[in-house]
């Protein structure tokens, strides 16, 4: 199964400069558990609901003042739509992450795959193993 099959597409990202406040406002609006972050036309991070509480609330910040650039996880690790979704799955399984964002072929992003929808579409043996290893306890 290709990963184009399981995502959930029309993925959107936030610019760098976008104020907390304005994020999580997203996240609960649309029920989303993380949100990519790009600048100059490029994915440089991942703002997740678990950043807003540890990286926003647990150091007092104002989510009004704070933008996604100061918060979020750098870096992007992705897949692309024609990859598969067991590629997908070992991608994850390897990083310990439960989200990527899926770009196309001219590296735009159109979708996001999560551990819900690795769920709805593999095996019951690859979900288990992925569901192992990205809720391993942390040192």
């Amino acid at each position: 199964m290709k990963i184009n099959d399981a995502m959930h597409a029309n993925a959107e990202w936030v610019s760098a400069d976008t104020p907390v406040i304005e994020i999580a406002a997203r996240m609960a609006k649309d029920d989303l558990g993380a949100v990519p972050v790009g600048k100059d036309d490029r994915l440089i991070g991942m703002i997740t609901d678990r950043d807003l509480v540890l990286r926003v609330i647990a150091r007092k910040l104002d989510p009004a003042k704070t933008c996604a650039e100061d918060i979020m996880t750098p870096g992007i690790v992705y897949c692309q739509t024609e990859e598969t979704l067991e590629d997908a799955i070992h991608l994850m399984d390897q990083k310990k992450i439960r989200r990527l964002p899926v770009l196309d072929g001219n590296k735009r992003l159109v979708g996001m795959l999560s551990l819900g929808d690795v769920a709805h579409s593999a095996g019951l043996s690859l979900v288990g193993e992925l569901t192992r290893a990205v809720a391993e306890h942390h040192s």
